[in-house]
């Protein structure tokens, strides 16, 4: 497995490109913004985007879900617990910013220890409620794409509808922090980190 950090949008979220070498199927995660640009980036690399994913129902998440799905005739794969985010007019004023536009339903429905296959690679579902009810995080030989759970040196926001400092604080000691301390965090917004940093000094969950 490969990836590619297209980083898109007023908020800067993190789309990753995550394919098969071999195949150069890839899956489009969260892709939030500026479709344009992800259609390049997938085009310099010439991948064949095989399903787009999303860690969670936020509108700087999906916002282009739409454009990605009709450009490439891919199906989306999310979990339950989110689908009711996928209006973007819920959220006008920062859809506007982004461009964003209403994603179609999912195809797939995604739980906790769900395999998503594409080429001859696949991702791990993890559900991380907090964030969002519906939060998910994929993995993959040492590497975690964590979406808004957790940030280097931050966490997932809990104030916005849905919402749970609890479930979220939950969900990253028993979810993120029992992986492999190697583990490589691709979050949602900003740099990458690893969870023997964020275990010994994330001032969030010291």
């Amino acid at each position: 497995m490969k990836y590619e950090l297209v980083v898109v949008g007023a908020l800067e979220t993190n789309c990753y490109l995550v394919y098969c070498e071999e195949t150069r199927a890839c899956a489009v995660i969260d892709p939030g913004a500026e479709h344009e640009k992800i259609i390049s980036a997938i085009a310099d690399l010439e991948l064949r985007p095989a399903v787009v994913l999303n860690t969670h129902g936020h509108v700087d998440h999906i916002g282009a879900n739409s454009d990605i799905i009709r450009k490439y005739s891919v199906p989306l794969a999310m979990h339950a617990a989110d689908t009711g985010m996928l209006q973007v007019s819920d959220y006008i004023e920062l859809s506007l910013l982004l461009g964003a536009h209403n994603s179609p339903p999912p195809d797939r429905l995604l739980a906790e220890g769900d395999e998503v296959a594409f080429g001859q690679t696949s991702l791990r579902v993890i559900h991380m409620p907090g964030h969002t009810p519906g939060s998910i995080g994929f993995v993959h030989g040492g590497v975690l794409f964590s979406g808004d759970t957790l940030f280097c040196g931050g966490v997932g926001r809990t104030d916005l509808p849905g919402g749970s400092w609890k479930d979220l604080e939950k969900s990253i000691r028993e979810r993120i922090l029992t992986l492999p301390e190697e583990t490589v965090v691709l979050p949602g917004h900003g740099p990458w980190t690893t969870v023997e940093q964020e275990r010994s000094s994330n001032p969030f969950l010291t």
